[in-house]
């Protein structure tokens, strides 16, 4: 599976989430949390913007995109 910026970071600077404080792995969840739901809002924006503009081509691309993304991000490995 993919690594996100805030996997990395931790892993580069901390060498890995076990050799961080408890208090700041709450931050890091908090901060992986706020990614995913940037990645969800990208989504629903660009929905929303076609669906204005070509609803058929809408359904066409988004069923293209979600099998692509779930290939991607869960059937990399």
């Amino acid at each position: 599976m993919k690594q996100t910026a805030v996997e990395w970071l931790i892993y580069e600077h901390f060498g890995g989430i076990e050799n961080c404080t408890p208090d700041f792995r709450f931050h890091i969840e908090k901060a992986k949390e706020m990614e995913k739901n940037n990645i969800d809002n990208k989504v629903i924006h660009f929905a929303e913007w076609l669906t204005k503009k070509h609803t058929s081509t809408l359904i066409t691309l988004y069923e293209h995109f979600e099998e692509e993304y779930y290939n991607e991000t869960f059937k990399s490995e």
